[in-house]
C-alpha cells in the first residue's frame, strides 16, 4: 500500500457507510424511468406529508435505540395521544391550546411510565413497552368508544369541532411546503441538538455502547432512560396531533404498524439495531427511503397485499445488511 492512500477495508467502510444515501439515489433514479409522474411537484409534496409522522416519531425512536432500548408502544401512544386531545377539543370543549397541551402530556405521561417500568421494574425494554402498546391502545378505545372522535353519531354531544388550527397543522402549507413537514423538521432539529449538543445525547451514546462502563462513569443510567422515553413520548404525542389535523378527526386505530416504520426507518439510516451508534439524520434518509418505496409502489399499481411483501422483505434485508456490514467494519 502506497504512503498516504487509504487502507481497501476503509474504502469498502466508507462505501459501507454511505449506503443508504446510494440505495436512495439509486432506488429514485429508477422510479424516475418507471413512471413520469414520479419526479412531478405535487408527488414530492406528497410524499414529504406521508413521510413527516415516520420522521417525527423516528426522531425519538433514534434516541431510544442509540440508549439500547426499542420503543414498541409509538403507534398505540400516537392514537391515545390524538384521540384524548380530540375529545378534550369536541366533547369536552376546551380550547386548542389546552387540547394539545393535554396531548402532550399524555404522550410523554405514557413514555414516563415506560421509562420507569424499564429502569425501577427492571423490565426488559422490549417487555415493557410491548405491555404499554396493549395498555394504550385499550385506553384509547375506552375514551372514543370505539368510534372516530368527533363522530357524527354522537353528534348531538359535541360542544365543537377540532379546531381548523389543528387541521391546518396536518393538511396546511406555508409557502408551498407542507406544515407536516415543517413540524417534522423541527422535530429532526430538537434530536439532533439533543444527541449532539448535551450531555444527555452523549449519555445515550455511552449507555448504548456499554450500559455498565457508563454507569461506573458516573452517568446516571436511570435517569437518562426514563428521560429518552419521555421526550419520545412527547414527540409521538406531536405526531398523533399532526395526524389528527390531517385525519380531521381521531381514532384509536390510527398509528397501527407506526413502531415498525420507524424502527426501520433508524435501522435503513444506519443506526445500530443494539444501540452506540446511529443519528437522526440516518434516520430522516431512512424515512425517505421508506416513503419513496411505498409511494413508487402505489405509482406502479402493485397491489396492496404485495406492498406489505416487498415492505416486510426490505426490512428484513436491511437488517442482515446491517449486520454483515458492522462485521465487515470491525475486522477491517
Amino acid at each position: 500500500m502506497k504512503l498516504g492512500q487509504p487502507a481497501r477495508g476503509s474504502r469498502l467502510g466508507v462505501l459501507l457507510k454511505g449506503g443508504p444515501v446510494i440505495a436512495l439515489l439509486l432506488l429514485a433514479g429508477y422510479l424516475s424511468l418507471a413512471t413520469p409522474h414520479f419526479l412531478t411537484t405535487g408527488n414530492m409534496i406528497n410524499v414529504g406529508r406521508q413521510i413527516s409522522i415516520n420522521t417525527i416519531i423516528g426522531a425519538g425512536m433514534t434516541m431510544v435505540i442509540i440508549s439500547g432500548g426499542i420503543d414498541l408502544s409509538v403507534g398505540a401512544t400516537l392514537a391515545l395521544s390524538g384521540t384524548v386531545a380530540a375529545v378534550a377539543m369536541t366533547y369536552w370543549g376546551l380550547p386548542m391550546a389546552v387540547g394539545v397541551l393535554i396531548g402532550l402530556a399524555v404522550g410523554m405521561f405514557t413514555g414516563f411510565v415506560n421509562g420507569v417500568v424499564i429502569t425501577k421494574g427492571r423490565i426488559p425494554d422490549f417487555i415493557a413497552t410491548l405491555g404499554m402498546l396493549s395498555t394504550a391502545r385499550g385506553v384509547a378505545l375506552i375514551v372514543s368508544g370505539g368510534l372516530p372522535v368527533p363522530s357524527h353519531l354522537t353528534a348531538t354531544t359535541l360542544k365543537s369541532y377540532l379546531p381548523s388550527q389543528l387541521i391546518w397543522l396536518g393538511s396546511g402549507e406555508v409557502l408551498g411546503v407542507p406544515t407536516a413537514v415543517l413540524v417534522a423538521t423541527a422535530a429532526v432539529v430538537f434530536g439532533w441538538v439533543i444527541l449532539g449538543h448535551t450531555s444527555l445525547g452523549r449519555g445515550l451514546y455511552a449507555i448504548g455502547g456499554n450500559k455498565e462502563a457508563a454507569r461506573v462513569s458516573g452517568i446516571p443510567v436511570e435517569r437518562y432512560k426514563i428521560a429518552v422515553y419521555t421526550i419520545t413520548g412527547g414527540l409521538v404525542a406531536v405526531a398523533g396531533l399532526v395526524l389528527t389535523g390531517r385525519l380531521n378527526s381521531a381514532n384509536a386505530l390510527m398509528g397501527e404498524g407506526a413502531e415498525m416504520q420507524a424502527i426501520a426507518a433508524v435501522v435503513i439510516g444506519g443506526a445500530n439495531l443494539f444501540g452506540g451508534d446511529g443519528g437522526v439524520i440516518g434516520t430522516v434518509i431512512g424515512a425517505v427511503i421508506m416513503g419513496v418505496l411505498a409511494n413508487g409502489l402505489n405509482l406502479l399499481n402493485v397491489s396492496a397485499f404485495w406492498q406489505r411483501v416487498i415492505m416486510g422483505a426490505v426490512i428484513i434485508s436491511v437488517v442482515v445488511f446491517d449486520q454483515w456490514r458492522r462485521r465487515v467494519s470491525e475486522k477491517s
